[in-house]
């Protein structure tokens, strides 16, 4: 199939910031873009072909979008699966594939499907809602200290919660749920892994994220990670089996972590461009984005390989702002070398709403992360 400048056309449902992101390159090779996504102001309507304004759980709405498009993938993973898979019978192409989603949106099926495949992941037990976690945790059969995490819904530390007391239970919704054993790590590490239908498959270096301790968001990626060359082939390894046991097609990003006696477990997994994978734009031989877009549609796979060290800045709404969204200092980091701004769109700015974030890159990786540090204190997202 030809796919530049052609006829042909590419449905991606979402239009955030990942979404855009990935026009970049489907612009870079003129590929024609449909995108679904909920708000009139998505980021990713400025840079597609045609835009769609629709609910992405409805079945109806993604039904109807899919049948105008050759090929359909997300950058969200709460989509209707039921839509995906008629599409997918009817002869458009999905990737990932419908199955593949089923396995990884409900992070308690996600975590039951690790332990059935032998998967190195930290122990939990699931609930059909909090009066039964309530209950286990009364009776002693769940201990605390565990992480609450709620089955569905949750994206960039929400639907997160670390329970160290029974008041710590009060005011978590009613929902599906895991409790998750909690795991002594030293490091949070995250590989992402590219497929195509062919069954060509690359893996990204291994990198290291720093979490904002409040807000339980990245703050920091560096790639590559600081660890012993043993442990990252391990996560690579682990990363790679993750990967053939979903069968994806398409960019998965693999979250572990790295325990104190290094043992790797998986935490969970994106099947879709990753916040760890953003420093490849400017990082990497081939971006992220550039390799999703490659696999979906076929294409021979990219060089994962970074060309020079690369962090990442996640540029987050501070607190006690919200409203028309003012980018404070941005000037001056523009002035430092090595350092690229990405924007992502937002109009409007919140506490630790995700706003965009700041590419460092370096020969030196210890130098990259003094400078990461100085844009981290300089620029702030605040609002007018």
């Amino acid at each position: 199939m030809n796919y530049f400048s052609s006829d042909f056309k590419l449905g991606i449902l979402g239009g955030g910031q990942l979404g855009k992101m990935l026009l970049a390159d489907t612009r870079k090779f003129d590929i024609q873009t449909y995108v679904l996504d909920p708000s009139e102001e998505a980021p990713s309507r400025i840079a597609c072909n045609k835009f769609f304004q629709g609910n992405l759980m409805d079945f109806d709405t993604v039904y109807n979008f899919g049948r105008n498009v050759d090929v359909l993938t997300f950058e969200i993973e709460l989509v209707n699966i039921e839509a995906l898979e008629k599409l997918e019978s009817e002869g458009v192409k999905v990737y990932p594939s419908p199955a593949t989603l089923r396995g990884i949106q409900n992070k308690g099926k996600q975590k039951d499907f690790y332990v059935e495949n032998n998967i190195p992941t930290a122990p939990h037990k699931r609930f059909n809602s909090i009066e039964n976690l309530k209950s286990d945790v009364k009776s002693s059969v769940v201990e605390m200290p565990f992480v609450w995490k709620s089955a569905e819904f949750g994206y960039d530390g929400n639907g997160v919660k670390v329970v160290r007391s029974v008041n710590d239970l009060e005011n978590l919704p009613n929902v599906e749920c895991i409790a998750e054993e909690m795991v002594p790590f030293k490091n949070e590490l995250a590989v992402i892994v590219v497929r195509n239908p062919k069954g060509e498959i690359k893996t990204y270096p291994v990198v290291e994220m720093e979490f904002h301790p409040e807000a339980n968001q990245v703050e920091y990626v560096i790639c590559p990670a600081r660890i012993d060359e043993k442990v990252a082939e391990k996560a690579r390894a682990i990363a790679l089996n993750v990967s053939e046991k979903f069968n994806h097609v398409g960019l998965l990003a693999v979250e572990m972590f790295q325990t104190q006696d290094d043992e790797i477990l998986v935490n969970e997994v994106a099947p879709r461009p990753h916040n760890s994978g953003h420093y490849s734009i400017e990082a990497s031989y081939t971006s992220q984005f550039e390799n999703h877009l490659r696999a979906i549609l076929d294409l021979p796979l990219g060089n994962t390989d970074s060309k020079v060290a690369g962090i990442m800045v996640n540029l987050v709404g501070e607190e006690g702002f919200s409203g028309q969204v003012v980018y404070e200092n941005i000037e001056e980091i523009l002035a430092i070398d090595g350092v690229t701004p990405h924007i992502y769109g937002k109009r409007e700015t919140r506490p630790f709403r995700k706003m965009g974030h700041v590419t460092i890159v370096n020969e030196d990786i210890d130098e990259a992360r003094k400078v990461a540090e100085d844009v981290k204190k300089l620029i702030r997202v605040i609002s007018k």
